[in-house]
Formats: C-alpha cells, sequence, structure tokens
C-alpha cells in the first residue's frame, strides 16, 4: 500500500511539473482545395502535442506557470507532403497583482515551408537538425521561453536565445530560407543573432524595465508604473540612435504597440509630450496609435 502510495505522489509531481508550454498550435488550410483535409488535421494534432509535450529546457514549471502562447500556420501551398506557409507566433505573461496578461511576442513569419507525412514522429533533438518542421518548433519555442525569461529576470532568456541560435547554424545547409542572413535582414536568423549581440542590450533591458518595473508595480501604483514604462522606452529610444528602425524595435510594437497606447489613454495623469515623441521617433508606424495618447 505506502508503495502504490509513493508512485502515486511521483506520477502526480510529473503531472504538474514539467513542460514549458501551454501552446494552441492552429493550422488552417482554407486556400487549398485539391486535397485530403485529413492531413492538415493530423499535422495540428501533431503540432500541438510535440510543442506541449516537449521538454525544452532543464528547468521544472509548475503547470501555472507555463507559457501562454499560440501558433497559427496558414497552409498556402500543399504539393506531395511539402507544405507553404506564414505562422503568426504569439505570446504573453501575466501580470502581478492582476488577471491581465500582457503581449510579448507577436510575430509573422512569411518564410514557412516543410516537409511532413502524415503520422510522422516529432522528436527534438537539440544538437540535430531532423526536419524543417521540429525546427521551426524548436526555434520558436526557444524564443518564446527566452523572452519570457528577460521580461522576469535581466537576461536570464540567454540560454533560451542560444538553444534557437544553435538551431539556425543546424538549419542553415537545409536550403530551406529564413535561416541564413543571406535570405535578407528580417528573419529567424537576425531575431536571435541580434538579441545576443551586445549593441542591442537596450531591447532586452526594456523587455525587463518595461514588465517588472513598471507592469509588475501598476495594480498597486499606477502612476508610478505609467512613468518607469516612459522611462524604459528611453532605452528603446538611445538602441534607435545606433540602429534605426531595428527589426527587433518593430518586434517590440508589433507586441506592445496596442497594449501601450491603451495604458496611456486613461488612468492617473503623467505627462506624456515627450514620450508620444519618442513613439514617433522609434516607430512612426503606429503613429495613429500615439494619436490617441493624450
Amino acid at each position: 500500500m505506502y508503495k502504490w502510495f509513493a508512485m502515486l505522489l511521483i506520477m502526480l509531481s510529473f503531472s504538474v511539473k514539467g513542460q514549458e508550454l501551454n501552446c494552441t498550435v492552429q493550422v488552417n488550410a482554407d486556400r487549398i482545395t485539391d486535397a485530403n483535409t485529413q492531413i492538415f488535421r493530423t499535422l495540428e494534432t501533431s503540432l500541438n502535442e510535440f510543442v506541449n509535450n516537449t521538454r525544452w529546457t532543464n528547468k521544472n514549471f509548475d503547470r501555472g506557470e507555463r507559457i501562454e502562447c499560440s501558433i497559427f500556420i496558414n497552409i498556402s501551398e500543399y504539393n506531395s507532403n511539402n507544405f507553404s506557409a506564414t505562422m503568426q507566433v504569439q505570446s504573453s505573461r501575466p501580470i502581478h497583482n492582476s488577471t491581465y496578461s500582457s503581449p510579448i511576442l507577436n510575430l509573422n513569419d512569411k518564410e514557412v515551408a516543410f516537409r511532413y507525412l502524415e503520422n510522422e514522429n516529432l522528436i527534438y533533438n537539440p544538437n540535430s537538425y531532423d526536419s524543417n518542421l521540429v525546427a521551426l518548433m524548436a526555434y520558436y519555442a526557444n524564443v518564446i521561453i527566452g523572452m519570457d525569461a528577460d521580461s522576469f529576470e535581466l537576461n536570464s532568456g540567454t540560454p533560451y536565445y542560444q538553444a534557437a541560435q544553435n538551431m539556425v547554424s543546424l538549419a542553415q545547409g537545409s536550403g530551406y530560407k529564413g535561416w541564413s542572413q543571406q535570405d535578407g535582414n528580417q528573419n529567424r536568423f537576425f531575431i536571435v543573432n541580434d538579441i545576443l549581440s551586445n549593441t542591442f542590450t537596450p531591447f532586452r533591458e526594456t523587455l525587463y524595465n518595461y514588465h517588472r518595473d513598471a507592469l509588475d508595480i501598476m495594480a498597486d501604483k499606477p502612476k508610478e508604473g505609467k512613468e518607469n514604462i516612459i522611462t524604459a522606452l528611453q532605452s528603446l529610444a538611445q538602441l534607435n540612435k545606433v540602429r534605426p528602425n531595428a527589426f527587433l524595435t518593430r518586434i517590440f510594437f508589433d507586441a506592445k504597440s496596442d497594449e501601450i497606447a491603451s495604458i496611456f489613454s486613461g488612468g492617473p495623469m503623467v505627462t506624456v509630450s515627450g514620450l508620444v515623441d519618442t513613439l514617433n521617433r522609434i516607430s512612426p508606424m503606429n503613429s495613429s496609435k500615439w494619436s490617441t495618447i493624450k
């Protein structure tokens, strides 16, 4: 009886600790009209199981600590088990003393292609390139975990970015686009290359200060939280002087522009004239949103 009880406790401990992600993967194949739709449903099921059941790190996460994220794959071409698609990757993290989840990542990858055989096993090996589908999932899983970690503790996402960068290196000889600096200056290669570069240290400082020093205190100190957001964004302003229109700056505002506009459109009054000037300078594509800040 005691042995059975001890075994039950072990099983329960594994059931509530482990995997890092709580990810919803959706596969949309509405544009494909000449194929059996079962393969797309099978692909979606396989990816959900793979992403959520794989151990991406050696850390244990309580079930309530798992990172909320989603991956939306929009299939544009399918022929003989070869897929072309775009991929929308999103993640968020909870804010202290609130029910609000703040968006961390909102990225659209337009160079997604892979080969998938129905019901094939998807297995992650951090030291080998087995398929482009596995490489894509592993890459974005590690980027999601890295950015989430950086938002809680300064520079703590480094090992996960390094794991993603290693996947970039392994995938570069595959012939698939998006893994090489020769494929353009806004792709998977440059995301982790730039994040790990000292030049882009202000990006990671902003990611930490914006969340830990600002959003996480806003429930108790809303005015101070807003003021700290303004301070945090100054790091991106400094980065913009060195690297104007940087890819990472765009990635930050693709996730944060709506949130920033909402935060500064109500609540305790703070001086925002300098903030609006800064935002228009470093993210002019969102000027219509910044115009709502009063």
